[in-house]
Formats: C-alpha cells, sequence, structure tokens
C-alpha cells in the first residue's frame, strides 16, 4: 500500500510540474511602491537580470573632434548629415553600420562602386531614420528625456528591429467561431495572454483612439466601449507591461485604474510614448511603404512599424537608461515637427 501511494504521489508530483511550467519560478523581490493593500508592488526576479543586462548592453562608442572639412565638401551627396566634419561623418557610417549591418557592411546601403548613388532604398530609409532619431531626441524629451535614443535603440545589430508589428489580417477559426480578432493565439507581443495579439493599429498610429476604456464613474455614462474594444485595451496594456517588465502598477493606482491624480509619474512619460509612436510609426516610418521590396512587407502590405518593445526590450529603460548621445550629439539636433509628406526631402 505505502509503495502504491508513492508511486500516487510522484505522479502527482510530476503533473504539478509540469503545470507550473509556465509560472514564475523563484526567487523573486517585490517592492511596495504605495499603500499596504492596494498591492502596489513592483516583481523583479534576479534569475533574469543577467539575461536582460546582456540584451541591454551599451555597444563601442567612437567620439570624433567636430573640427575640420565639412563632410558635405568633402564626401558627394550628402543630404541630412553634411554639416558634421569629415571625422565625425566617417565615425558615424562606422558606427551605424555596427548598428544595423554588421555582416553587409556598407553595401547594405551604398552601392561601394559609387558611393553617391541613391539606388538602394536602404540609402533613403536610413537618411529618415537619421532624422526620425533627430525629432525624437529634440521633440519628445517628454517620454525620451536626456537619455535619447541611437540607432542602437531599436536595431541592436538588426536590419530590421527584432520587435516589430504589421497590420493585422483577419484569421478564422472555422465557420462557427468567424473572426477570432488574434485571441487564443498566445504571443509574447502581448505577455502570452489569451487577448487580441496585435491591437496596435488601433493605438499606435496617428488619428487613433485613447486606449482607454474604464469610466470614471460608479455607473456606465457616456461612452460604452464594446467587449471586443476592452479586449484591445487590455492587450495593448499587456504588451507595454511586457515590453518594460513591469507590472500594471508601475503606471496605475490599483485602487483607481482610470484616475491620473492617483497614477505614478510614469503613466504620464508612457502616455507621450503612445504619442510618440503615433507620430513616428505615421511621419516617418509608415510613408517609406512605397520604396520597401514586397518581402519586407506583412500580409496586408504594410511594413515593419514600431511598438513599445522595440526600443524597451524588457526593460523600463532602454539600454538600462545609459545614453549615447554624448558621442553622436548629432542625433540630438534639434528638428522641425514633421509631415507626412516630409520623406520628399531624403530624396532631393
Amino acid at each position: 500500500m505505502n509503495s502504491f501511494r508513492q508511486r500516487i504521489a510522484i505522479v502527482l508530483s510530476a503533473l504539478a510540474i509540469l503545470t507550473l511550467t509556465a509560472c514564475e519560478r523563484p526567487p523573486i523581490e517585490a517592492k511596495q511602491t504605495g499603500y499596504r493593500g492596494t498591492g502596489m508592488d513592483q516583481i523583479n526576479n534576479p534569475r533574469t537580470d543577467a539575461q536582460l543586462a546582456k540584451i541591454n548592453q551599451l555597444p563601442a562608442s567612437i567620439s570624433a573632434s567636430p573640427d575640420g572639412p565639412r563632410a558635405g565638401d568633402v564626401y558627394k551627396n550628402v543630404k541630412v548629415l553634411n554639416n558634421l566634419s569629415q571625422e565625425q561623418f566617417t565615425t558615424f557610417m562606422v558606427s551605424m553600420t555596427a548598428w544595423v549591418s554588421p555582416k553587409e557592411g556598407c553595401a547594405y546601403c551604398h552601392n561601394v562602386q559609387n558611393f553617391a548613388d541613391d539606388s538602394l532604398y536602404t540609402k533613403t530609409v536610413s537618411r529618415r531614420m537619421i532624422q526620425m532619431n533627430q525629432t525624437i531626441n529634440a521633440n519628445w524629451g517628454d517620454h525620451v528625456k536626456e537619455t535619447g535614443v541611437t540607432c542602437y535603440t531599436c536595431h541592436r545589430g538588426n536590419n530590421v528591429p527584432q520587435n516589430v508589428w504589421f497590420n493585422p489580417v483577419e484569421k478564422r477559426g472555422g465557420n462557427m467561431l468567424g473572426n477570432t480578432n488574434g485571441q487564443n493565439d498566445p504571443i509574447k507581443t502581448v505577455g502570452y495572454a489569451s487577448l487580441p495579439n496585435q491591437p496596435f493599429k488601433d493605438y499606435f498610429v496617428a488619428n487613433s483612439r485613447a486606449a482607454r476604456v474604464n469610466g470614471d464613474t460608479a455607473l456606465p455614462t457616456g461612452h460604452k466601449a464594446s467587449i471586443q474594444e476592452t479586449e484591445n485595451v487590455y492587450g495593448v496594456m499587456m504588451h507595454m507591461s511586457n515590453s518594460l517588465g513591469v507590472n500594471c502598477t508601475y503606471c496605475h493606482n490599483s485602487r483607481a485604474f482610470s484616475n491620473w491624480e492617483q497614477s505614478t509619474p510614469q503613466r504620464v512619460q508612457a502616455w507621450y510614448g503612445i504619442q510618440m509612436l503615433k507620430d513616428v510609426n505615421s511621419s516617418y516610418i509608415t510613408p517609406l511603404t512605397s520604396i520597401h521590396p514586397a518581402d519586407h512587407k506583412g500580409p496586408d502590405g504594410d511594413i515593419a512599424k514600431a511598438n513599445c518593445t522595440t526600443c524597451h526590450q524588457g526593460v523600463n529603460k532602454p539600454l538600462l537608461g545609459k545614453s549615447m548621445l554624448k558621442d553622436y550629439p548629432y542625433l540630438a539636433a534639434p528638428a522641425k515637427k514633421a509631415s507626412a509628406d516630409s520623406m520628399q526631402t531624403a530624396k532631393k
């Protein structure tokens, strides 16, 4: 009998292990950020810190003197960084190659037989991305603060950043299920939640609606969100939480989620981040659709766009809050607010 009970215990233990494999295992650290009883704790797992630190390491930086002849006077067809010194310009080209195309080298953007040639679409794209960096650093300080961004913040050695999104296409789960709205198909994008897994088209492009469904009264008044809209909002909130490696209470007060006065300062910074995504996706990225090859586009014919994970990659401050702008100050140069057709400046 004892032997039988032991076998049963072993089987139950094995089943418990299999059941809990998707749960976060210890050790964990909890830091209280609000009043007791509100559940406002930030959970951190030291076991994953080393991996996140590796992902968010700074690359080697190269400083350069601003003195000497201007790049626009030395090289032909320099349209965006022509005011840099020759040393700054060549240093930045080497750095950008390491950030974006370490395998392909200069040939990823340039005709190496004629560097002034504009025939490769990647050269036009790179010009616009430099301008996008300058705009973010100049106009979106409410989100990026003094740390700012560079090409490396998103690319991390990849031609296309690893964490991007395309427009969703309707998926049908059978004649009876109809449009599943991307549900029950858990992916990392929304923290493996059983929620719509591509909610970004509704919130991360120009003129999209606010990601908000909670009312501010006890009974429903005014706008009443549909179940589908509510699920989309929760999907994008799960995405933000997973992207930054934080809990909901990093931005929200758990006793009054919709109340801005009782929220943490990070909620305002996150709001500016959403507005920034709308700007860069609509003003800089989407206008480049027509020059991209078909195999770089999604099922809907759109190109890869940015979301929170594109920069953050699992930490609340990209690259753990370390700035690269001291070695590349020209990426923080003042920039005008972009218009939808301003891509033409990169072609002229």
